[in-house]
């Protein structure tokens, strides 16, 4: 067999792949987001959300936590005192658009509540302070949300009171705790019918959940890997995870969902030492592996069959990443054969970079291979479909069609009163933070109001103690003195 030969059965599916040739391009400076005082948080988050209208970045603001939304047309630099969202009374940790509706945003903070924000088509003209939606429930900072995939107004959040909580935004309540970690949640990610839920916690154990019912189907406690974030693999019934070896190198693993004991394959990366996130393109099959502090970002092919995991290429730069945000498919310029594009954060020089992964093709026609029909802007379900044990694909769209088509959905806000949020038998509503100062020294007084009256019921229940035991003494007394001249 000759060399050629050789290599072309070594490696065939080199050969055979599509994507082999994808390329980084870098946006022109003129086309990048400079200017925006970026969080200086160390959460391992992106503290940045984008969709087909909306680029929203996490800032650092005193007192309290706020985020810029800017169209994703409206390049340059941003005016220092651009409008802010800054309703939120603790640092924002995590932003997240909703899928089905381009205007509708939520956060999360370190205030314990979980806040949804409607941004008016023209963008922000001044300062927005008020929310749509209040969400209270968590005992302890939100660290991260999630929409549901296929489901209008379903929303996961996690807080560092090691709870998920599901979110009925119609009705503005919680209807669902998850309450089977022992640590924090550091990551959620569905299947591709949002029928399972994914999530990787700090106490390095990877979990299947059913969401619906809270019942945890699949746990991984694999000691040659401590799992640091996991993501669904489409429909392939593969989740993949980053996380470290045993000797602190990064890795990356594969397994099989409904057998979390061993990893299909385990894969070492290098030796650095910064979080390593994974994003999933399941229209192309495409892994992209980005490290926070790192400015390169590795990319593979994943198949059923071995070797499972096919690196293609490597993008570098120079300048660190803090986050990175992900174009939503109908966002993207299918006519420049773009098939995934990151919006990367560079803390020390403010600036959002779009960085936009290209197919090289010559044609200028629209390349139906590299676009399959994808999920697109309409939910499969309501939120009380789902919520009754319906599960539904996404509703696919091509991107050859008009894809920039406009959403008919509305978002309207349930009108809420003050009523208790009881779920799975807990009132959550006993554990909501103040949320003014004001509200903080009330709750302050009151508390050392309480304080004192426990601790004179407390002194009055001590004295009644003292006066039964003397009591008590001078029964034994007599009845011992009785006895005596009873015997005499």
């Amino acid at each position: 067999m000759t060399k050629e030969h050789k290599s072309m059965s070594w490696r065939p599916t080199y050969r055979s792949s599509k994507f082999r040739n994808v390329y980084g391009k870098v946006a022109n400076r003129e086309h990048c987001f400079e200017g925006i005082p970026i969080t200086k948080n160390v959460h391992d988050n992106h503290f940045c959300a984008v969709n087909a209208k909306f680029l929203a970045i996490v800032t650092e603001s005193a007192g309290g936590g706020s985020f810029v939304v800017i169209p994703v047309t409206q390049f340059g630099r941003i005016d220092p005192h651009y409008p802010k969202v800054c309703g939120h009374q603790g640092k924002v940790l995590d932003i997240k658009w909703n899928p089905f509706h381009d205007n509708i945003i939520a956060s999360c903070s370190e205030d314990s509540s979980v806040r949804i924000w409607e941004v008016p088509d023209s963008g922000l003209r001044r300062n927005l302070t008020e929310s749509v939606l209040e969400l209270y429930g968590h005992s302890r900072r939100v660290g991260l949300i999630e929409w549901h995939p296929t489901t209008s107004g379903i929303l996961f959040s996690a807080g560092y009171d090691y709870k998920i909580l599901i979110w009925n935004l119609e009705i503005g309540e919680p209807v669902k705790m998850i309450d089977c970690h022992t640590d924090v949640i550091l990551c959620m990610s569905f299947n591709k019918e949002g029928s399972l839920l994914a999530t990787s916690c700090k106490d390095k154990k990877l979990r299947v959940i059913e969401p619906r019912s809270g019942k945890l189907l699949q746990e991984a406690n694999f000691k040659n890997h401590k799992v640091n974030r996991v993501v669904f693999l489409g429909n392939m019934k593969r989740l993949l995870t980053t996380g470290v070896s045993r000797w602190n190198t990064r890795q990356i693993a594969l397994w099989d969902q409904e057998d979390l004991s061993m990893p299909i394959i385990e894969e070492e990366i290098d030796g650095l030492s910064g979080l390593l996130f994974p994003f999933y393109d399941a229209d192309t099959h495409m892994l992209y592996l980005a490290g926070k502090g790192d400015g390169n970002i590795r990319y593979y092919e994943i198949t059923l069959e071995k070797p499972y995991l096919q690196y293609l290429m490597e993008f570098r730069s120079p300048a660190p990443q803090k986050g990175l945000g992900v174009m939503p498919k109908h966002g993207l310029d299918v006519g420049a054969c773009e098939v995934f594009r990151f919006y990367k954060l560079v803390t020390l020089k403010g600036l959002i970079e779009p960085i936009s992964m290209i197919v090289p093709r010559r044609s200028e026609t629209y390349q139906e291979d590299i676009y399959p029909m994808t999920p697109g802007t309409e939910p499969a379900l309501s939120a009380d479909e789902w919520l009754s044990g319906i599960n539904r694909g996404p509703v696919l769209m091509s991107l050859k069609e008009g894809y920039n088509r406009p959403n008919k959905l509305v978002f309207k806000a349930p009108v809420k009163e003050k009523k208790g949020g009881v779920v799975n038998g807990i009132d959550l509503l006993e554990n909501v933070p103040p949320r003014t100062e004001n509200e903080l020294l009330r709750m302050f007084f009151r508390q050392q109001e309480e304080l004192r009256r426990l601790k004179d019921e407390l002194t009055q229940k001590d004295i009644k103690i003292r006066q039964l035991e003397l009591e008590l003494n001078n029964i034994r007394n007599n009845r011992n003195c009785y006895i005596f001249d009873s015997v005499s």
